[in-house]
């Protein structure tokens, strides 16, 4: 291993050089505008937050109709417009922002989880000597530093374990990630590393050690991307930013500019989805920050536009926490397509991925079977044979659309961005689109400093506010927070640590809406799924977060859909108990929550896909277990009809004393009929138990029942999923 450090420090003293004349001419360009760094922090950190309690979403729309006139309005409630929206308002900016459906429901909910500032992009930089490339990766870098500081409790450093498996390769890759330190500069997190091959089985004990050499540990960021979106919103919102979601364009608004004569985008008609009101909200200046959706609201204002937006797939799936420790990712770096996988443990589960699939845009993206194979291929070819990776071991899945640009500003307009696009129309209107998680901040500096120029508005700060701004929760927060709720009310620790984690210093407030569990330990916080921290004050705190559906709580609010499905979906009754208590909903209203939340899950949380994997499987059993189960189904056929019914089903359950409801037993039959015509023949019952007990999927509560009395845990039991 000592001659493999030595040849390692040979090569990095090569590639430093080329990484250190890069940094040499990225650090003089950028040496007039350090002071300016260095006041924007000063200013953040003077900034007094307030804590009153957040305007409702009713308030909010109200006051985005009856403004006369905003300085902005931005289109789009993801990442990045919410980083324009904070942005605006810090600078003293009048600012309203309206989002179609739910803050960070798109691609900003749907990443790897990881702040990073690109390990694959520095290669590129130094090996083509690429200065664009190179300085992407470090203002990401410097973006990664700062997010871990602004908000902390909702992101935290995170080891990444790069395996090795050829000497050759010891010496290339611990000249990368050395470099990938260099770059950081002051903004590195922890400096990386290298461990034998008996460490890094101490470390990451699943690995696969046949033909291990060692490998290597660097740092990166990860957070909990969805309330990381949700944080900055409300961080504008104290601020006193005009925002609403489920409110969607449906036209821009136009007119004549006196000083130029030409017509400008002058705001937008909006239509409230939860209650269809259509009103219009005026601006002096419109921004265009919708993701995948660039192009939809570009051509609203010009219908020649030529569109900028190649939209991109990238699926995750989402595994038992026992596939990987808790305090170590793993990074393949380059997989059987050349594509690069991340494992990594988040939020107690372990979440695998990404694919990078062209496709279209779309507000409801599935996952595809295909893409789910993929990734566990990959996932088996670096973890050891203790783990047998299983299809049924997928407790979620979810497909996020990238929204990879062209620059529009260019000539050569077929090649993609690498970097954000910001475009000005002839009309005026602003355009952002590309980018990353990690730089959402200076995305949005870079929007603002345009949009001032282009409309010209007169902030009352001309300058960037945001550069060290504590987001919502972050002020008080002390990673020991979490005791004071344990000891002050008698929560379950893990309860405790998850509430701290995910609303910073607001957890108490949460905590003050805990109902009694009329135990003895833990003395509140009633749970809203076996198996998660997740309780029902978290609900009712979600209504004033301006959560409107169902889908709102389960998807971003809380992660449990993007955890486990069928988690989500047994505490799905009780979210929107909880939420009609809190909103006036009536029956109708209830019961088309049920249905719509039924359906995202089914389609975007990876349902689907397990019943498209089902149906191409064939019947493994023996003789004697299809006998077995056979004499079963005909048990469950009455009238000896040929196929069993939900009617059948509800006997079935009665008989063995197995209480059900009207909703689980159409989940049991979707689960099982594959060819959708209400009906559970044969053959799909013999499928179902056959893949059960192979572990190839979960077995629903019909599969769980009549295979009691087998002796092998079904995989659910075990923490299967979808």
């Amino acid at each position: 291993m000592s001659s493999v450090r030595r040849i390692g420090k040979a090569v990095v003293g090569v590639c430093a050089g080329l990484g250190g004349l890069l940094y040499g001419v990225d650090a003089y360009l950028e040496y007039k505008s350090k002071s300016n760094i260095l006041s924007r922090v000063q200013a953040a950190q003077n900034t007094i937050r307030t804590l009153e309690p957040l305007p409702n979403r009713n308030q909010m729309i109200s006051d985005l109709e009856s403004t006369e006139e905003f300085d902005v309005l931005i289109i789009g409630g993801g990442a990045t417009g919410a980083g324009v929206c904070l942005d605006a308002v810090t600078r003293g900016l009048s600012t309203a922002l309206v989002e179609k459906s739910d803050y960070s429901s798109g691609t900003s909910s749907r990443s790897t989880k990881l702040i990073h500032g690109g390990v694959r992009y520095l290669q590129k930089a130094i090996l083509g000597l690429d200065y664009e490339q190179f300085k992407l990766v470090k203002e990401a870098l410097y973006e990664r530093a700062n997010l871990l500081q602004i908000a902390p409790h909702l992101s935290e450093p995170l080891p990444i374990m790069l395996p090795v498996y050829k000497w050759w390769q010891l010496p290339y890759y611990y000249a990368g990630i050395k470099c990938y330190d260099i770059v950081a500069g002051k903004q590195l997190i922890r400096k990386s590393y290298v461990l034998s091959k008996r460490k890094s089985l101490d470390k990451f004990p699943m690995l696969k050690k046949d033909q291990l050499v060692g490998s290597l540990v660097y740092y990166d960021g990860q957070h909990n991307d969805a309330r990381m979106n949700i944080a900055i919103v409300l961080t504008a919102l104290r601020r006193g930013a005009k925002a609403s979601n489920h409110c969607e364009v449906v036209k821009l608004l136009k007119k004549t500019d006196p000083s130029s004569g030409k017509e400008v985008v002058s705001g937008a008609t909006v239509r409230d989805r939860i209650t269809g009101k259509v009103f219009d909200v005026k601006a002096k200046c419109v921004i265009n920050a919708t993701g995948p959706f660039t192009d939809t609201i570009r051509l609203m204002e010009d219908d020649s536009t030529k569109k900028i937006c190649q939209p991109s797939s990238g699926v995750h799936i989402v595994l038992p926490g026992y596939y990987s420790p808790t305090d170590m990712g793993l990074l393949d770096p380059s997989t059987s397509d050349g594509r690069v996988i991340f494992f990594l443990p988040w939020l107690g589960r372990t979440v695998a991925g990404t694919t990078d699939t062209p496709c279209n845009v779309t507000f409801n993206p599935s996952p595809t079977e295909k893409e789910i194979q993929f990734i566990l291929k990959e996932v088996r070819n670096y973890l050891n044979d203790d783990v047998n990776v299983r299809r049924g071991d997928v407790q979620s899945a979810w497909s996020g659309i990238r929204p990879l640009v062209s620059d529009p500003n260019k000539a050569d307009t077929q090649s993609l961005a690498r970097n954000h696009v910001i475009e000005v129309s002839n009309g005026n209107l602003i355009t952002i689109a590309g980018g990353k998680w990690t730089t959402y901040r200076s995305m949005a500096a870079d929007t603002v400093d345009c949009a001032i120029k282009a409309c010209e508005l007169t902030p009352e700060h001309p300058t960037s506010q945001t550069n060290g701004l504590l987001l919502e929760g972050a002020e008080n927060y002390t990673p020991t927070l979490y005791i004071r709720l344990v000891q002050d009310y008698g929560l379950d620790a893990a309860v405790a640590a998850h509430l701290v984690h995910t609303y910073g210093d607001q957890a108490f407030t949460v905590a003050d809406m805990a109902k009694s569990t009329g135990r003895r330990w833990p003395v509140a916080g009633l749970l809203l799924a076996d198996g998660f921290p997740y309780i029902e004050a978290e609900v009712r705190y979600a209504v004033q977060e301006h959560a409107c559906t169902a889908v709102d709580v389960l998807a971003r609010r809380t992660r449990l859909s993007f955890l486990n499905v069928q988690s989500a979906e047994e505490a799905l009754p009780r979210v929107i108990e909880i939420m009609a208590e809190e909103m006036n909903w009536d029956k109708a209203k209830q019961k088309k929550e049920l249905e719509t939340a039924t359906t995202f899950l089914y389609d975007e949380m990876g349902a689907k896909a397990k019943k498209e994997y089902l149906s191409q499987l064939s019947v493994n059993l023996s003789s004697a277990d299809i006998l077995k189960y056979s004499e079963k189904w005909r048990a469950m056929d009455e009238g000896h009809k040929g196929y069993v019914t939900t009617q059948n089903l509800r006997h079935y359950f009665e008989q063995i004393g197995e209480s059900v409801t009207e909703d689980q037993l159409q989940q049991i039959l979707k689960d099982v009929d594959m060819n959708s015509n209400a009906k559970v023949e044969l053959d799909e019952f013999l499928m179902l138990v056959s893949a059960v007990k192979s572990g190839e999927v979960q077995g629903n509560r019909l599969a769980d029942v009549v295979m009691n009395d087998d002796k092998s845990i079904p995989v659910h039991r075990s923490g299967g999923g979808v």
